[in-house]
């Protein structure tokens, strides 16, 4: 079962926003997710169409793949897809460790539940 926070948040910098192609909003969602020779488990901090933000405090290295589950609020079908490592943080001043995944493989279908439900969550959290 997918643990969600409504809160919507801003982009962390004026340089990670204007490399972002879509804001951000704030999820927390749980998800499974694996490269080549490794499953893991852990929660996003937030998501938009284009990927997401893993928690962890061992982030793969950029460019990593990897293939990704998880249940969006208010959806009931769990989200398959792929993904790359396009940014690490080391964590600082309150912020957490974790990677930035870029979504490879997302069909128009999940692209648009994805979208209508980020834009749910910024009209609810008053972004």
């Amino acid at each position: 079962m997918a643990k969600v926070s409504l809160e919507s948040r801003k982009a962390e910098s004026a340089g990670a926003a204007d490399r972002r192609r879509f804001g951000r909003t704030r999820v927390t969602v749980r998800i499974d997710y694996a490269t080549v020779d490794e499953m893991f488990s852990e929660f996003t901090r937030d998501i938009n169409e284009g990927g997401l933000f893993i928690e962890t405090e061992k982030p793969h290295q950029p460019g990593t793949e990897v293939a990704m589950q998880f249940h969006l609020p208010g959806s009931g079908d769990a989200l398959h897809t792929l993904g790359r490592v396009v940014r690490v943080s080391h964590g600082s001043r309150g912020k957490p460790a974790g990677m930035g995944i870029e979504f490879d493989e997302l069909t128009p279908e999940d692209r648009t539940k994805i979208d209508r439900i980020v834009r749910a969550l910024r009209s609810d959290g008053g972004c």
